[in-house]
């Protein structure tokens, strides 16, 4: 599989791939092992990431890492679109979010973007696949997952901030697009005054 490491902020590693004879799993748990490995500073063979086990009906699985069998402590977070994978892997206490687009989405995809963006009519289709990007990078730092409708995401004007209505927690906001890909990072901040 073809990688690159993002340019993300310090503290956080984020590496984009992809390989279209690879499915998403095996892409996702791939990269997670690279970049576990580069955040802690060890060799990627003492490195095993997999799925954790739900612990009940409805819960959110999320990647787990281990080293000499002890799990480490941080957080993983991945997003796929077709071929194309990203993954970014932070220390457990900072929250982390991210989310892939195309570049050039189809016209289904947009309709989507449109119907549930707070994105003011008359924005251009990057505008509004900008917008898209940081509301759903939020949404997956927040990890509530589909019980946060998209409509509830607010960001201030310049993109670089964005939190959940009902949250006092807001997410600073990284682009870390790269080729046809548009990528946001979301990381934890303070809370909101």
């Amino acid at each position: 599989m073809e990688s690159v490491l993002l340019s993300a902020p310090e503290g956080i590693h984020a590496r984009l791939g992809w390989d279209p004879r690879l499915d998403e799993r095996a892409r996702t748990l791939a990269l997670a092992k690279e970049l576990v490995a580069e955040h802690q500073g060890i060799d990627q063979g003492s490195v095993h990431v997999d799925y954790e086990k739900p612990a009940q009906t409805g819960h959110l699985v999320q990647l787990e890492a281990t080293a000499s069998g002890d799990v480490l402590p941080l957080l993983i977070k991945a997003a796929s679109l077709r071929t194309a994978t990203v993954v970014a892997v932070a220390d457990a206490a900072v929250p982390i979010g991210i989310d892939i687009r195309e570049l050039q989405p189809d016209e289904i995809t947009m309709r989507e973007m449109r119907r549930h963006s707070h994105l003011i009519d008359g924005g251009t289709d990057h505008e509004l696949l900008a917008h898209w990007t940081r509301v759903q990078a939020v949404l997956a730092a927040d990890g509530r997952g589909l019980r946060v409708k998209p409509e509830n995401v607010r960001l201030d004007n310049r993109l670089n901030k964005g939190w959940v209505a009902d949250r006092r927690v807001y997410y600073r906001l990284q682009d870390l697009s790269r080729d046809a890909w548009v990528i946001t990072l979301a990381y934890g901040g303070l809370p909101k005054r």
